[in-house]
């Protein structure tokens, strides 16, 4: 039932095996509680994470606004040392700032030539690398990337989905997640599988970790973020579009006909168990 509003499931101390053979096939959101995590959740502390992280440039997101849109672009690109931003990050008014004191920050790190390369704490932080333990749901050849993520208190992500499954890992902070079924994308703006909507509601540090779900051959070999809609999808979208233009050359009664016919074809065989 479109906005329902359900809360996902806690379990704790859930085992590989229980993962995969009863929970993953569900493909639905869980929270799992109770995981290892190495040392990261006692050691990444502020200061810790400043004298480790040192002065590394990291380009960031600077938002005057908690609600981050990217569509509009209210926010701005900027660089910091990664001691700096943590510094900053962590704090709610700033002494130093580039466009006023309670602005925000949000690090969602980046290959070392984004266009080339995945993000990967362990190769672009190796020295927290020892510190974090990456849950072992998923087998090796899978794994994609690894995206340290960290936020300023009362940060608000843009509404978005991701095509590659993944684990939020939040090991420091709190972080209040709204999540859309795939079933309610037509009442949304956007379309297509989990959306979902993410809120610091204090100082955070995270990492996500994605994996291929699919066949390599389905993702874009470009893709470095993990974001571009799997190769057939694409080629499915691109068709529509064409579909859509030839009709367009059509007097307006007859294409509202067809368009409506075409509304209910893509109804009885997209959605369709049976598809063919």
């Amino acid at each position: 039932m479109a906005g329902q509003r359900l809360l996902v499931p806690r379990l704790e101390g859930v085992s590989r095996e229980q993962f995969m053979q009863h929970l993953y096939p569900q493909r639905k959101p869980l929270v799992l509680e109770g995981i290892d995590l190495g040392a990261c959740t006692s050691k990444w502390t502020v200061d810790y994470l400043s004298q480790v992280g040192g002065k590394k440039e990291v380009k960031i997101h600077v938002a005057t606004v908690a609600q981050m849109d990217f569509i509009s672009k209210n926010f701005i690109y900027r660089t910091l040392p990664f001691e700096e931003l943590v510094q900053r990050a962590a704090e709610e008014k700033h002494k130093e700032f580039f466009i006023s004191e309670d602005e925000k920050y949000y690090l969602r790190s980046l290959g070392e030539d984004p266009r080339k390369d995945v993000a990967d704490i362990r190769k672009q932080f190796p020295l927290l690398e020892g510190d974090i333990k990456f849950p072992k749901f998923f087998k090796e050849e899978q794994f994609f990337s690894s995206v340290f993520r960290i936020s300023s208190p009362g940060l608000q992500l843009w509404t978005h989905y991701d095509v590659m499954d993944n684990f939020l890992i939040q090991v420091t902070g709190k972080k209040r997640v709204v999540l859309f079924s795939p079933r309610d994308a037509q009442y949304l703006y956007l379309s297509a599988l989990w959306f979902h909507n993410v809120i610091s509601e204090e100082f955070g540090v995270g990492v996500n970790i994605f994996w291929k779900h699919l066949p390599s051959e389905c993702y874009d070999k470009t893709d470095t973020y993990g974001n571009k809609d799997p190769v057939a999808a694409s080629r499915a979208a691109q068709i529509l579009d064409r579909a859509l233009r030839t009709l367009a050359e059509l007097p307006e009664e007859y294409r509202d006909f067809y368009a409506r016919q075409m509304v209910l074809h893509i109804q009885e065989k997209a959605y369709s168990k049976n598809f063919e």
